[in-house]
């Protein structure tokens, strides 16, 4: 479109009446006189639209004349196809002098770089980042505050990356920023884990004998010995709360107020803390007692010794209740747990006895009515060739069991076996924990986590030369809650204890957070 000024002086230019459309050599120069017409140098521009600075304008058009002509221009710019733009814009260029290069070189970064994340909305923000992954989240999160806000307040991929790691979620915490930081620590913990340097070691000396038993509850650790004597351990500080005099201590279990015993003298105690007073003396078993449980609701005490038998006492009495018969074998573990799920032989709430040997499993009935009947009998191999290992675990909803073939874990409202947890390339690994997402095991050198999602090992630790105990009672695991994900708060305290051959006990503590 012409210039208003160039109206008048239409029929004198006729040299240089198109020079849009030539190109080659003489374009600029046909240009360049055509401007020396109209009386505008070519090497300044008219400044940028809209100044209203009241500068001296370097151009013989008037302020509102070059607006009207430059809306003009515009109008006609959009009109264009693209290719006829690129055109345009490339012949402009070639026009511009230095002051007009750099103006462009200033501006047009700014032009082309778009901050999507500022522009979308948040929710759809929210959306695009939960395609990409944790780590490269945090690398996008440098690349300026206003990208870091946003992806930090993302809720929903922190959250998802935590449990990915195997961290426990509160869907009650309200503050936006508070996933990510979780994410952050719990990375450093799995980095740990997986660098082997996630735990330390400690020792408690104060035995003059062997120590067979060992009982673990809320950072308090009880240790029994052949040298009649039971302690209580403070973990953290290493300190002995309490010392008593007892017998020969085979297994132990204690609260706040008193601490049952079962011995190789084929009896079972109990004892008072404060005073060291031995309250009740349960006599009946004619072989050692290698396991004890009590319900103070059920007023119940059961135990299982090397006669074969599992007792039923009266624990405020210390009368025998019932006497259940049916294993083979040493009774090396009971488990006195209230059930979670139901089924044709029981429902929630209904208190469960478990009761293992050598190569059996044996599912009691337990309530007010005391005389029971096996409700189901487990086991690896019908013809006993498999033996199971003297670890125990049930939770009200499932029994898991180590044995030679792997772990076994079976659904305690069908009694089917759910999976069978094989590790070819560590055999014979032993049970000490298992929960909703970790299982802890060892063997004679490493104590293991196992990622059960995916069934695979993610981190050991050395274990010393432990006295090693044919009833597997010399070694028992700590804090058990992170075993169903860890959450930053339940990696502390006690991870395992194993009584050693200088009558000393070792233990393996999580490591505080770097």
């Amino acid at each position: 479109m012409p210039l208003p000024c160039e109206v008048a002086d239409r029929e004198r230019r006729p040299l240089v009446q198109a020079p849009w459309l030539w190109s080659g050599p003489g374009r600029c120069e046909a240009l360049a006189a055509r401007a020396r017409l109209v009386g505008v140098s070519p090497a300044r521009g008219p400044g940028p639209r809209g100044a209203r600075s009241g500068k001296f304008f370097h151009n013989l058009m008037e302020r509102k004349d070059f607006e009207t002509w430059l809306d003009n221009i515009s109008v006609t710019f959009l009109s264009l196809t693209d290719l006829q733009k690129n055109e345009t814009l490339d012949h402009l260029i070639s026009l511009s002098g230095a002051v007009q290069l750099r103006h462009l070189s200033n501006n047009l970064e700014t032009l082309l770089k778009r901050d999507f994340l500022k522009l979308l909305p948040l929710e759809l923000s929210f959306y695009l980042l939960k395609w990409l992954d944790p780590q490269t989240l945090l690398t996008c999160c440098l690349v300026s505050k206003q990208w870091n806000k946003v992806i930090s307040a993302c809720t929903e991929v922190w959250q998802t990356a935590c449990k990915n790691l195997g961290w426990q979620i509160d869907d009650s915490v309200q503050d936006a920023l508070h996933w990510k930081k979780v994410y952050l620590k719990a990375i450093l913990r799995m980095k740990q884990l997986e660098d082997h340097e996630a735990f330390e070691t400690s020792s408690l000396i104060g035995h003059s004998a062997r120590v067979y038993a060992l009982y673990y509850k809320d950072g308090l650790l009880c240790t029994g010995s052949d040298d009649l004597s039971a302690k209580l351990w403070d973990v953290s500080t290493g300190q002995c709360v309490y010392g008593i005099q007892t017998h020969t201590c085979a297994a132990v279990k204690f609260d706040e107020q008193k601490l049952v015993t079962g011995s190789f003298d084929n009896t079972v105690a109990c004892w008072e803390w404060s005073s060291g007073a031995r309250t009740q003396h349960f006599r009946g078993h004619t072989g050692a007692v290698f396991s004890v449980d009590y319900n103070d609701e059920l007023d119940i005490l059961v135990s299982g010794s090397a006669d074969f038998t599992v007792k039923v006492w009266a624990l405020s009495a210390g009368t025998c209740l019932n006497t259940l018969t049916g294993h083979t074998e040493w009774v090396t573990k009971v488990v006195l747990q209230k059930c979670k799920v139901k089924s044709l032989l029981h429902s929630p709430g209904d208190y469960i006895l478990l009761s293992a040997d050598k190569y059996e499993i044996k599912i009691w009935p337990i309530g007010r009515e005391i005389n029971c009947k096996c409700l189901k009998t487990l086991s690896v191999s019908e013809d006993r060739s498999i033996c199971l290992q003297p670890r125990l675990h049930f939770d009200g909803k499932y029994i898991v069991c180590s044995s030679a073939l792997g772990l076994y874990q079976w659904d305690f409202a069908s009694y089917d076996i759910l999976r069978v947890i094989k590790t070819p390339e560590i055999p014979n690994l032993a049970l000490l924990g298992f929960g909703d997402v970790f299982a802890l095991l060892f063997d004679n050198r490493y104590l293991y986590i196992m990622d059960l999602r995916t069934e695979s090992l993610i981190s050991r630790w050395p274990l010393p030369e432990y006295r090693k105990s044919k009833r597997g009672s010399s070694f028992l695991a700590g804090e058990a809650s992170w075993l169903n994900g860890l959450d930053g708060h339940n990696d502390t305290g006690l991870v395992f204890a194993t009584s050693m051959p200088d009558h000393s006990i070792h233990l393996v503590l999580w490591k505080e957070h770097g």
